[in-house]
């Protein structure tokens, strides 16, 4: 049996931590009870040191095997077909999770993350902010109407348009109260829990190693 092995940074700032991606393939793992190993490439050569597995310098990525994955997404969809507890078997289900996973990545997350970005760098009334705006309400009023996005319960597609949204300043862009129910109750799951803390972790312990 092949041993999955995600692949990190082995230190950050402690801005970025508990929002590293590879927080989303810790948490499927958890969640589907996959065994699972972390190894990093280091922080200070990252965009130039691994570009033989990730051509973008960018973490996380995963190597199973004979396999090696990049991009969040791709990852999370190969994690999940390996569990029903993240992917259905029913295909019209599997459809929609295709669906909301690149819906979560395209619709929302390509405007939340530069959005994010001009507000950091102190321009909060940015050009950005009515797209973003309006797409956190046409997803506000999909979560007014159901618990879960796809097959009445938790899928991966979940656990990535959570993760998305969990970020603190959209949380705090607007009153969503379907959207911010919908975000606490996926994170208050035992996995992302877990994930989170072995992240954060993780970090801590390098903090250590750098001194």
């Amino acid at each position: 049996m092949s041993e999955l092995t995600i692949w990190t940074l082995d230190w950050v700032p402690q801005g970025p931590r508990g929002f590293v991606r590879d927080l989303r393939l810790r948490w499927a793992c958890e969640e589907a009870d996959l065994p699972y190993t972390v190894q990093t490439i280091p922080f200070d050569d990252r965009e130039t040191n691994h570009l033989e597995r990730q051509p973008f310098g960018q973490v996380p990525f995963i190597s199973d095997g004979d396999l090696q994955l990049f991009e969040s997404g791709a990852c999370l969809l190969y994690l999940a077909q390996k569990s029903d507890k993240l992917m259905p078997c029913e295909v019209i289900d599997q459809a929609h999770i295709y669906q909301w996973l690149f819906s979560a990545l395209n619709s929302v997350e390509m405007v939340s993350v530069p959005w994010w970005f001009l507000n950091i760098s102190g321009n909060s009334e940015n050009d950005l902010s009515g797209w973003m705006g309006n797409r956190l309400n046409q997803l506000e009023n999909v979560l007014s109407h159901r618990d879960w996005l796809v097959a009445n319960r938790f899928t991966v597609a979940d656990l990535l348009m959570a993760d998305v949204l969990r970020v603190p300043l959209v949380r705090e862009f607007g009153n969503r109260s379907a959207t911010e129910a919908y975000i606490e109750r996926i994170t208050e799951r035992p996995a992302f829990k877990k994930a989170y803390a072995d992240q954060i972790q993780h970090f801590e312990l390098a903090d250590e190693n750098r001194k």
